[in-house]
């Protein structure tokens, strides 16, 4: 997808032309700012996280705006603030550009809409506006409502390993990441950190990342839920089997 660079008086955007359309670089900045869209009622905060994500909609657009906020220890000194590196660095253009790739590639990825970074001295904040998966949830929600039939956990298998068989290395593959819509499609989000790489060991520790997440937030639930077999389903679905 062609994108549009913008500069702007604070560091610079990357943009949709087709989302963008006429609007002025000054206008479309306030498409990262969620007080702009709560004036006009179409914000709503989403759940879990950080409380760093919206939900925008606004006539035909569905879009999810997400402010880069850290995590862990380092988040005591510094919430929001990244050192600057270089513009190529940026986190917010990182995953804009690799959702575009991933696009190119035919998977179910969102659409990258917007994002940009403003740049203070030796530190910089970013956001990122992506087109929002239509009538799909979570994993982890649908994990939490009832049973996960065999099919879906192969289907689940099958979507992480086109990822993998494309070089798709994401850095918190979770079942909060994988979202599942009525028909059973499996798409993936999040890709902060994410990048493309030869194959390699980083394959098996996304899978264990993910089966660590599937374990964490089944505590609590029936155990039918998330079972060994229902993981050996996943795994099938991963090889091919």
């Amino acid at each position: 997808m062609r994108s549009r660079y913008i500069a702007t008086a604070t560091g610079a955007m990357l943009a949709d032309p087709q989302s963008l359309g006429n609007l002025s670089p000054d206008a479309a900045e306030r498409w990262f700012d969620p007080e702009f869209w709560r004036a006009r009622g179409e914000l709503a905060a989403v759940s879990g996280g950080r409380g760093s994500a919206w939900f925008i909609v606004s006539g035909e657009q569905r879009w999810v705006l997400r402010h880069f906020r850290r995590g862990g220890f380092i988040a005591r000194w510094s919430r929001d603030s990244y050192v600057w590196v270089g513009e190529d660095r940026v986190r917010a253009f990182a995953e804009w550009r690799l959702l575009d790739r991933l696009r190119q590639l035919g998977l179910r990825v969102p659409k990258p809409i917007a994002a940009r970074y403003e740049r203070k001295s030796w530190r910089y904040r970013c956001d990122l506006i992506t087109e929002r998966i239509d009538a799909a949830e979570p994993l982890s929600a649908q994990l939490a409502r009832g049973e996960f039939p065999e099919s879906r956990w192969r289907a689940v298998g099958e979507a992480v390993a086109e990822l993998h068989r494309a070089g798709v290395d994401h850095a918190d593959l979770n079942a909060h990441n994988l979202l599942i819509d009525g028909d059973g499609a499996v798409s993936v989000i999040d890709f902060d950190r994410g990048r493309l790489r030869a194959q390699g060991a980083w394959t098996a520790r996304n899978l264990r990342r993910l089966r660590r997440s599937l374990e964490k937030i089944s505590r609590g639930l029936p155990r039918e839920r998330f079972t060994p077999q229902a993981w050996e389903c996943f795994m099938a679905g991963y090889r091919g089997d």
